[in-house]
């Protein structure tokens, strides 16, 4: 680490990251050998069953390195499209050689939505999601001018301001403090906001809510790379600074910096990925997510918040009155549906179990309510562990569908009592122009024939 008075040079934008067919020819595993003296195919010889079997793998290796391809193409890149020839039986066949990246079966094709994106945002798949844990490469995605590429040799970490001695930190420098581990959710202020202004039937968990994910992450306690820094009598704010070509900047209270803040620089167990941030970000437990601040290249300790575009022009609440919320930093307790959901379709009465992700900001969620009659009955539903504060938690219910239509609700409850709102609730408070922390009861409504849809109607 060296000490510096002034911060380093901002390099100039960076731009980056821009069914399955069975041969039927195949011959049924077990069929029994025909005599040749009948007339009938003569018996298969183990050369020409190799033969066969190479073939197969042949097939299926090309396809399994266009898949491969497909996957390293970049952050960028989508789920494949062309499915692989499989054989008619995978216990005859050798299996395919390893790679350097393991990757997912071509029968899975969970993806964000959209791509191209580089300003804008790119959702996770709620509804592919099993567990609470993210992957790390279907970790929603908020653009604000592309996905910069930085080089971990020559980064560094500015912390200066009210500090007794202003220190340029390496990544090196980073990782030798003791690294701290903690699972921690992340959602964008704006999660909710296409719903609640344009809401529609054949919304999925991903369009209504996919701008919230679960990770494991590693990196430093904020509060050490202060205490190295030394902060000066009269601090009490941080302006934080990324170094991508958007330069997204906030304001964060010292105290919330000196409490459970974290520079990361591992997510899941490897780097973090480019497009979430690396090679770090800052981490900040139940606050909203703009706040996290990815490709973090500079923290100001300062008597006083900022007041950057992106917390006076972005960022603050409307409401009613022509008022505003400035600085709502904690994202409330909420919850989703994720299964059933559209497009789902249940196949006929029956138990059905009804899951789905609830967290907030301030703590652990305790108790999860569903409705299956539009929220004029609810029971508990159970919360699979463990259940972390500011970390999603994976509830379920099950429920026996009689057949007729029913509308299926979530409600969610913190330790500190905060109950899920309705959306006449929301609406009530914080009106129709609101633009962020859309923390709303969610509703999906289950047709005669089974088919679910998000509920618009509300």
């Amino acid at each position: 680490m060296t000490h510096r008075d002034e911060p380093p040079e901002t390099d100039g934008p960076a731009m980056g990251d821009a069914g399955f067919a069975v041969d039927s020819a195949a011959r049924a595993p077990h069929a029994a050998p025909r005599n040749a003296a009948d007339g009938a195919s003569p018996l298969v010889t183990r050369r020409a069953l190799l033969a066969g079997a190479a073939s197969a793998v042949g097939s299926a290796a090309v396809a399994r390195w266009s898949v491969l391809a497909a996957q390293g193409a970049g952050e960028a890149g989508s789920a494949p499209t062309t499915p692989p020839a499989v054989p008619a039986d995978a216990s005859r066949v050798p299996g395919l050689p390893s790679a350097a990246l393991g990757t997912r079966s071509p029968f899975e094709r969970p993806a964000l939505a959209p791509v191209g994106v580089t300003s804008g945002s790119s959702l996770t798949p709620l509804q592919a999601l099993q567990g609470t844990i993210t992957p790390s490469d279907l970790h929603f995605q908020r653009h604000h001018n592309g996905i910069a590429v930085i080089d971990p040799a020559r980064y560094e970490l500015l912390v200066h301001g009210l500090v007794e001695r202003p220190t340029a930190f390496t990544l090196d420098d980073l990782r030798r403090f003791p690294a701290v581990t903690r699972v921690v959710c992340i959602e964008c202020s704006g999660n909710g906001r296409g719903a609640f202004r344009s809401p529609r039937r054949d919304m999925t968990p991903q369009v209504v809510d996919g701008l919230t994910s679960n990770s494991e992450w590693t990196g430093v306690p904020v509060a050490l790379v202060l205490a190295e820094a030394g902060v000066r009598p009269g601090a009490s704010w941080v302006l934080a600074e990324g170094g991508d070509a958007a330069v997204m900047a906030r304001s964060i209270p010292l105290e919330k910096m000196l409490d459970d803040a974290l520079l990361v620089y591992a997510q899941n167990g490897e780097p973090l990925r480019m497009a979430n941030g690396y090679p770090v970000r800052l981490l900040l437990p139940g606050y909203e997510g703009n706040m996290s601040v990815k490709w973090l290249r500079r923290l100001e300790v300062n008597a006083r918040p900022t007041m950057t575009r992106n917390e006076t022009a972005k960022y603050t609440d409307p409401l009613p009155g022509g008022k505003a919320r400035l600085f709502s930093f904690v994202m409330d307790a909420k919850s989703v549906i994720t299964a059933p959901a559209h497009p789902g379709r249940l196949s006929g009465p029956g138990w059905w179990p009804v899951t789905g992700l609830a967290w907030s900001g301030r703590g652990r969620i305790t108790r999860v309510d569903v409705s299956a009659d539009g929220g004029r009955h609810w029971a508990a539903a159970e919360l699979s562990g463990p259940v972390l504060p500011a970390a999603h938690t994976r509830f379920q219910y099950m429920w026996r569908w009689d057949g007729r239509p029913a509308r299926l609700m979530s409600r969610a409850v913190d330790e500190t009592g905060y109950v899920q709102p309705t959306l006449a609730q929301f609406r009530t408070v914080r009106g129709r122009g609101t633009d962020y922390h859309f923390n709303y009861i969610r509703a999906w409504d289950v047709a005669a024939d089974g088919q679910v849809f998000f509920a618009a109607d509300e």
